[in-house]
């Protein structure tokens, strides 16, 4: 089940929000979200959800043991074994044996295995919970239905954000569902709907006609505008989950942290990190490379942590070279800024802004196509084929008013212009404030109309 889909918005969010309004006890509340969380699981992946209460009760356990025994360590070890066991059998395991045969060496079966929508998140979520545990930044949970809750609650389980347990846990057990945070919510929520709905869906139709056309017969304009298309589509797909995710959280009373802070204004991969993607760059800042030693230990440590760092979080988001040599590529520019890049990133400003252009454009490349040959056919039109004479398709025979529309519209709002243009009257200030709401209500019109005439609405992230 989709946030953007007919069967959620007007039959299990209602019903959740019902249940959660009528219901008094926190207990009660904990409870019932629960059930809906599991039903919201299990609707999309059916059996799978044994293994979302298989992989709680390793890390219920796991918290349990490190607090009652001598042994922290050990059991904190044996937790993290289990649960990077199961990520690794259910996410690497045909990866590893695919490129074992490719070497020659060894000649092995790959496994029928159905990848569980979510499976690096619900991981992820119980990794921190044992860690934290064990450094005594979390108190353990006793009570299972509850760390139960925390790893299942469903505006975050199958795509972020990241949350981790110390922040949420004082929610679990008293939180309140205000009219204005349910307002907030359903504001924050809309806005994340038409993010998925209106922009992401039709510039991931466009990337995708473009990408399914023989490489040969574009030229390297049509190469830039799939991925021009493809990197707004990422963002507003995935930033579009996160800020429905929060709206969702807001409406039952939980406060989840920022996911996104408009990335591309950024003026370097590392300003890039701090904006993209937040819970998961400050996850493996946290869980890894300041475990590593951080930039505690010298220029060459630091850069070895940081090649680490980001070979993990190419393999995270996929068993594939391409998602591997994604992050490595990440990796190496912030290595490059770390030695010498920044000083003048700092100092030009329009440059930094190109380079950053350059850099993410590119590196999108290896995370939307998975053939490396197409990748280097891509690159190749995109640098050395800006206008093919010779090849038979351009950007008319893609871009229609509606495409064009749609791409002004990304463009512009993967700005943050309200934090530029910032308004001092007072009664244009609340004229814009009470017309945001009819244009919200205008749009989530809009995203129904889209919904019930569209079959295409992935999420880009439900594979991770």
């Amino acid at each position: 089940m989709v946030f953007s889909s007919v069967i959620f918005l007007f039959y299990f969010l209602p019903i959740a929000l019902l249940g959660n309004y009528l219901l008094k006890s926190i207990q009660l509340k904990n409870i019932f979200l629960l059930l809906m969380s599991l039903v919201f699981y299990a609707s999309g992946e059916g059996v799978l959800v044994v293994l979302v209460l298989i992989s709680t009760i390793i890390n219920y356990f796991s918290g349990v043991l490190i607090t009652v025994t001598k042994h922290k360590k050990l059991f904190l070890s044996i937790g993290v074994l289990l649960n990077l066991s199961l990520l690794f059998y259910y996410k690497y395991i045909n990866f590893i044996i695919e490129n074992l045969n490719l070497s020659g060496f060894l000649h092995l079966n790959q496994t029928h295995i159905i990848l569980p929508i979510g499976i690096s998140f619900f991981t992820f979520h119980g990794l921190s919970y044992i860690v934290d545990v064990y450094r005594d930044k979390s108190l353990v949970q006793r009570n299972f239905p509850s760390i139960l809750l925390y790893i299942t609650f469903f505006p975050q389980l199958v795509a972020g954000p990241i949350v981790r347990y110390h922040d949420i846990a004082p929610q679990l057990f008293k939180r309140e569902t205000t009219f204005d945070k349910t307002i907030y919510g359903i504001k924050r929520f809309m806005i994340g709907l038409s993010k998925k709905v209106l922009l992401a869906n039709s510039l991931g139709a466009l990337t995708d006609q473009i990408l399914s056309t023989d490489i040969n017969l574009i030229g390297g304009n049509v190469a830039w505008l799939a991925m021009i298309s493809y990197t707004l589509q990422i963002y507003f797909d995935f930033s579009g989950y996160s800020d429905m995710a929060i709206g969702l959280a807001k409406m039952f009373g939980f406060n989840f942290l920022e996911n996104f802070n408009f990335p591309y204004i950024s003026r370097s991969v590392k300003e890039f990190w701090q904006r993209w993607h937040i819970s998961l760059s400050n996850w493996f800042r946290d869980y890894l490379y300041i475990p590593l030693g951080g930039n505690r230990k010298g220029s060459v440590a630091t850069y070895k942590n940081l090649c680490i760092v980001f070979l993990c979080t190419g393999l995270w988001h996929g068993a594939q070279w391409s998602f591997i040599i994604w992050g490595c590529l990440h990796g190496t520019f912030l290595i490059l800024e770390r030695a010498f890049l920044s000083k003048y990133l700092e100092r030009w400003k329009i440059f930094s802004h190109i380079y950053m252009f350059f850099v993410i454009i590119t590196t999108w490349t290896f995370f939307r196509i998975d053939n490396f040959q197409m990748i280097m056919a891509m690159l190749k039109k995109m640098y050395f084929s800006w206008n093919d004479s010779s090849t038979l398709l351009g950007l008319s025979d893609f871009v229609s008013k509606e495409h064009l529309t749609i791409l002004i519209a990304a463009l512009i709002f993967a700005i943050p212009w309200h934090k530029i243009v910032i308004v001092k009257n007072t009664k244009v200030k609340t004229f814009l404030e009470y017309s945001h709401s009819f244009f919200l209500m205008g749009l989530f019109l809009l995203c129904i109309m889209s919904l019930a005439s569209n079959t295409y609405n992935p999420f880009i992230y439900f594979r991770f």
